[in-house]
């Protein structure tokens, strides 16, 4: 073999090789190397011929004889060393030499606290005094770190091949559990595998210059190797593959250096021969060619030794059933191929990359992708990847969707790598895949594309020539503001924001550019304006909050560390020092567009306040700040507007700042203006001769003022009477007039709210409670006569008050206060039920009956939900504060099961709370709910569905008893007796003899969470509460089922068929995954696909070992008959044949799934030794047999986003279901 030739002997023809047998023979080096004499010159060396080529006479000598007899040939079993499996741990294999043993180096490599450099060199000393004994030490802890407990001994190691030793391993494994040391969870499988992987990588390092080279060695232990990584025992052929790849990494290594050492030394030796004759050191130049020809022996070693391992190992692990071995093979891959580019990075090994994009396991994919990074960053491989680029650019991007979201960051990634270092680079509708990614919720994956659109961007602004950094920190706000308009998401800008801030963040901290854009007269348009102000509040946020925003967290608590939080810090500074005096004047401009000074009224928020004392000079921009939120709430009549004023007074006027008072001072003022305009037209409005003006400017002024109440206490302008009695009168004139009624509410309800506050803080008066207590009594009558009104808004908001005060004037409420008992305000009888038919008639409904029309109707079904969802929040706090009894909270729960998509977690968390306060009482609501369904079903035209219905409900609430059966047995003993009495009631007059039998059925979904003697209890109370001639009514019979426990006797199985023969159109039967049908849609799919491949090969697949998936027994019909398909275990898809198709091929080809045959050998009769095998094969847990195979998923392509929706979706800016609960239950 010349320097030139490949390490893998023609990668074109690998597809080709096929192995016969379970083991592959390896093919290596077996004539002895010359020793070159140590004085005198030597001649250069013959070439040596393969082993596989020569037959060894003495098998003691060679390490991987192969015999003559072509039935061993046809066996293709390695010719191994004899091996005895005992059932003791391994001891030393010589006790008079203290040679270090297996399980010393066993107890190293799993301690991790050996200096591994140290372990392999005691070995190796072992090794020089006998290497038959040496080797067999490292063999045995090869078997040992297998989890295996056989021993192999001294006497069969020079007797059995490796194939008999396996089989013989394999049949006294004595595994303890399906755990192997490579497989145990922990940090010790950690520990394990990282000490197993540097003790291969030393031990090749170790030897580089030495034993690698004394064909026994390596040939003897990669031959092993081999064998186990061809087994059906999991842990062996694990183990066993990663200790080959490692090796094989290392051989790598060393080939490469050897290479340039050939190099060198041909270097070396051409220019010593160019010199003339009588300038030549002949001894120098004998020295250099003897020298040459000993490297290029080497390396033909090195060739023989990887070309053998990357057959006989690699080529069928690749595609292995378990994902690990995949990942792992894949993993190796990636570094052979950047080490040795020269005779790795090429078609025939790309191939296998491309293949295992599609792999079904996110973490051979993972793998997968690392490897190709490793290789683009790598500039002078790109022209080596080209074909590969075009070939699976396609697949690349598609992944981008990939629902393992660890593996989407790093296709981002080496996106991003193709987009900076080949030519042609993505074209713009490739961009696009990644682009909407800055808005998903997962933050890595957000950042990886924030990364990815940031240097997009900043190539943009490089190819206009920018100079200085001011004009490119414009230039890229105005391309980000073009990307952020035309991305149509104007709701997420915190989103792209935060990822972006890992990358731009110090152009996204430019204040000074962004402020220059908004006050300068023609920089921006209307709507670049509107973007820059939404971008620059994020972009403030983020700065003076260092948080993620809603919904983009990395699953755990982030807690910011000393520098950022010391950061933090100064970045607010930095944004307070440069907004305290530019705001005003933004605020000025913008004063007239409700949306932008929406926006730019929180930006004091995230100020340090404190800074408005520091200087005098600062003080005057308070009073100017001041002084445009005053204007501002006076020109605006936008809840968003008034709401951001409310926010920012209520930070202004803090006591914790000693410049509160002027901000008091101002908002005060404000408020006078206001209540003297309301009381301007009061009289009127009293009086009913106010027209349509004076309805208006006192609906404003009062919606103005009921927005300040919110921050700033109203109850000095004695505002009360005033609304009370307007809202009277416009009840008894009935003149509706929705935005005065609302904002009336809104008014007499904060001043009864800042008048509790007052009356905790200042401890009041007998006389002024009673007047208090008044007020509170005459509000709720009003308030209460709201709720009968056709005005939507109106009635809603009477409500929600509703709620709001009866809880906090509640007794709960005044319980740490006792002088304030007198304040307690307890609803009604006819409060309680007007509140419970609201939730009937407005809360409880379906969308279909208030379905709106027009363009933004989804918007106003979301909201229309949130109203809906706040309401019955709202009342679900009065069962659990305990206003209301919990027998209210049947109307909650008869709904669960009905509305469960809208409103189940509010249901569910009030159930759950309801059994804190009293266990027994909930369980008696919760079957007093299903009481009166059962009731209702009876009044109406009943049919089985509507029994089926309330069933269904009994399941959801059965479950939310828990699982601590102990705990809930006096509730469920309550709700049991509760509903038997109520099923045996006596009939009224007209009614059937018991009517209410069949609620026995319903009862029956609590029984299974019953204990042994209370099921007994129950049993006798039903004989005691039944009349005899009922007992035999099928719901009766049913019941008792329920009740009856299960005989110990009976086998599991016969128990289950028993349950679901009484209850098998309710309860659905989890079953099984498994592989599409052929014929089916998706099977259609697929082969649509599959057909449209132009991939097809005339050359065979090599025949599959024992762990990969079989070839299928039937071709498909449409096929050509000269193409051979095999299911490959890690990719789903059919393995390319050789380098040509792989150039030639237009896309991949996708098996379809099929039922898979025993693939032709094993369908002969066995051999009486692989008869004996077998019988112990199925005593192994760790084996992998045809039925698993059958039944286990196949691994398919990779579902692209064009076959299934996108697991990315863009984070929610409404209300989620957790901050209701955690808002109005806490």
């Amino acid at each position: 073999m010349t320097s030139g030739d490949s390490i893998l002997d023609s990668l074109e023809e690998l597809d080709d090789f096929s192995d016969s047998g379970s083991d592959y023979e390896t093919t290596i080096k077996s004539k002895k190397r010359r020793k070159r004499a140590m004085l005198g010159p030597q001649p250069p060396k013959k070439p040596r011929r393969k082993a596989a080529q020569k037959v060894m006479s003495n098998h003691s000598s060679s390490p991987i004889p192969s015999s003559v007899d072509p039935s061993v040939q046809q066996r293709q079993v390695s010719r191994g060393r004899s091996r005895q499996v005992s059932p003791k741990r391994v001891r030393r294999v010589n006790e008079g030499n203290q040679d270090i043993s297996a399980e010393n180096i066993y107890e190293a490599v799993c301690s991790g606290k050996s200096a591994m450099v140290t372990l392999v060199d005691e070995w190796l000393d072992s090794y020089k005094r006998s290497r038959e004994a040496g080797l067999l030490v490292l063999i045995n802890f090869i078997v040992q770190s297998c989890g295996c407990k056989g021993v192999v001994s001294r006497e069969m190691f020079d007797s059995m091949q490796n194939a008999e030793i396996i089989s013989t391993l394999t049949k006294e494994f004595n595994e303890d559990s399906v755990n192997y040391p490579l497989s145990t969870p922990g940090p010790q499988l950690k520990r394990f595998k990282s000490g197993l992987c540097e003790f291969a990588q030393v031990l090749v390092r170790s030897s580089q210059n030495s034993f690698i080279y004394d064909e026994y060695l390596f040939p003897s232990l990669l031959s092993l190797l081999t064998g186990l990584s061809d087994s059906q025992v999991r842990a062996f052929r694990h183990t066993s593959t990663l200790l080959a790849m490692k090796l094989m990494t290392g051989l790598v290594k060393v080939t490469v250096i050897v290479s340039v050492q050939l190099q060198t030394t041909q270097r070396q030796y051409d220019m010593e021969n160019s010199k003339r004759m009588h300038d030549r050191a002949s001894d120098r130049l004998e020295e250099l060619q003897a020298r040459v020809s000993e490297l290029r022996e080497n390396k033909e070693e090195l060739s023989s030794l990887m070309n053998a391992t990357f057959r006989g190992v690699f080529v069928h692990r690749y595609r292995d059933r378990l994902p690990e071995i995949r990942a792992a093979c894949i993993e190796e891959l990636g570094l052979w191929l950047k080490t040795d580019p020269e005779d790795f990075l090429n078609d025939g090994c790309l191939k296998y990359l491309g293949w295992t994009l599609h792999d079904k396991q996110s973490p051979v994919r993972l793998q997968c992708v690392r490897a190709l990074q490793g290789l683009y960053q790598e500039k002078e491989f790109i022209g080596r990847l080209e074909l590969f680029t075009s070939r699976f650019k396609e697949r690349i991007l598609s992944m981008v969707l990939d629902k393992d979201p660890d593996v989407a960051v790093e296709v981002v990634n080496l996106l991003l790598l193709i987009q900076q270092r080949t030519e042609e680079g993505l074209r713009e509708e490739e961009c696009s895949h990644i682009y909407p990614l800055v808005y998903a919720s997962h933050r890595g994956l957000a950042s990886a594309a924030g990364v990815f659109l940031y240097s997009k961007l900043k190539s943009v602004i490089s190819s206009d020539n920018q100079e200085n950094l001011k004009s490119d920190n414009a230039a890229f706000f105005q391309i980000l503001i073009s990307f952020y308009i035309q991305s149509e998401f104007h709701e997420h800008g915190a989103y792209m924001v935060d990822s972006m801030w890992g990358v731009a963040g110090s152009e996204l901290r430019d204040w000074e550019t962004m402020t220059t854009f908004l006050l300068q007269e023609a920089g921006l348009m209307y709507e670049e304006e509107g973007a820059l102000i939404e971008l620059m509040m994020c972009a403030i946020r983020q700065a003076a909050q260092a948080t993620p925003p809603v919904g983009r967290t990395q699953g755990k608590k982030m807690f910011l560390s000393t520098k950022d939080k010391k950061m933090q810090e100064q970045d607010r500074r930095r944004i307070t020092t440069h907004f305290i005096p530019l705001l005003p004047q933004l605020l000025a401009k913008y004063s007239a567009d409700a949306r932008k000074v929406s926006l730019l009224l929180k930006a004091p928020l995230y100020f340090d306040l404190e800074m408005y004392n520091s200087a005098q000079w600062l003080e005057k921009h308070l009073d100017l700040l001041l002084s445009q939120v005053c204007g501002i709430v006076e020109k605006h009549t936008e809840l968003a507007v008034l709401q951001a004023c409310a926010h920012l007074a209520s930070a202004l006027c803090s006591d914790r700042y000693t410049f509160s008072s002027r901000a008091h001072l101002a908002f005060s003022q404000l408020m006078d203006g206001l209540s003297e305009c309301f009381s301007t037209y009061l009289s009127e409005l009293l009086q009913g001769t106010a027209d349509d003006d004076d309805i208006y400017s006192a609906a404003t002024a009062l919606k103005r003022i009921a927005a300040l109440s919110s921050a700033k206490d109203p109850t000095g302008w004695k505002l009360f009477d005033s609304c009370l009695e307007l809202l009277k009168s416009r009840m008894e004139s009935r003149e509706l007039d929705k935005e005065l009624m609302v904002s009336a509410l809104k008014c007499a309800a904060f001043h009864l709210m800042w008048a509790k506050v007052n009356a905790v803080n200042s401890k009041p008066a007998e006389a002024e409670l009673k007047c208090l207590k008044k007020e509170v009594r005459l509000f709720s009558r009003v308030c209460q006569t709201c709720l009968s009104v056709n005005q939507p808004d109106i009635r809603d908001q009477a409500f929600e008050l509703l709620c709001d005060l009866l809880l906090l004037y509640s007794v709960n409420s005044v319980r740490s206060e006792p002088a304030l008992q007198s304040l307690v305000h307890l609803p009604s009888d006819s409060l309680r039920s007007e509140l419970a038919a609201f939730l009937l008639d407005y809360v409880f409904t379906d969308a279909e009956d208030a379905e709106p029309d027009g363009e933004g109707e989804e918007e106003v079904k979301i909201s229309l939900l949130q109203r809906k969802r706040n309401q019955l929040a709202g009342y679900c706090k009065l069962v659990i504060y305990g206003v209301l009894d919990l027998t209210a909270a049947t109307d909650v729960f008869k709904h669960y099961s009905k509305y469960f998509k809208d409103f189940g977690d509010i249901i569910k968390e009030t159930v759950s709370r309801s059994k804190l306060i009293n266990p027994v009482q909930s369980a008696k609501t919760v079957c007093l709910s299903l009481q009166q369904l059962y009731s209702e079903m009876l009044t109406e035209d009943h049919s089985r569905q509507d029994l089926l219905e309330i069933r269904d409900l009994a399941k959801r609430l059965a479950m939310s008893f828990g699982v601590d059966l102990n705990r809930i047995r006096k509730p469920l003993v309550a709700l049991h007796t509760d509903g038997v009495r109520f099923a045996f009631r006596e009939s009224w007059e007209g009614e059937k003899q018991h009517p209410n039998v069949t609620f026995l059925e319903i009862l029956s979904e609590f029984s299974f969470k019953l204990l042994q003697q209370d099921r007994a209890q129950l049993v006798e109370f039903l004989k005691s509460e039944c009349p005899s001639a009922v007992l035999s009514w099928p719901s009766v019979r049913m019941y008792r089922r329920s009740l009856q426990a299960r005989s110990s006797s009976k086998p599991r199985q016969q128990q289950e068929e028993e349950a679901d023969a009484i209850s098998s159109h309710e309860t659905p039967v989890a079953k099984r995954r498994r592989t599409t049908a052929p014929g089916s849609a998706a099977s259609v799919t697929r082969d649509s696909w599959l057909y449209s491949s132009s991939i097809h090969s005339s050359l065979h697949t090599p025949a599959l070992t024992s762990t990969v998936q079989k070839q299928p027994a039937k071709q498909l019909a449409s096929r050509k008959p000269r193409a051979t398909e095999s299911d490959i275990g890690g990719s789903g898809l059919t393995e390319l044949e050789s380098e040509d198709e792989f150039i030639s091929g237009s896309q991949m080809r996708k098996v379809k799934p099929t039922k898979r045959s025993l693939p032709p050998s094993s369908q002969t009769g066995p051999t009486l030794d692989q008869q004996d095998l077998n019988s112990h094969l199925t005593l192994l847990s760790l084996i992998e047999d045809e039925n698993a195979e059958r039944e286990e998923a196949e691994i398919e392509d990779y579902e692209s986003d064009s076959d299934r929706e996108s697991p990315y979706t863009l984070p929610s800016t409404r209300h989620t279901s957790a901050s209701v609960l955690d808002e109005l239950f806490d």
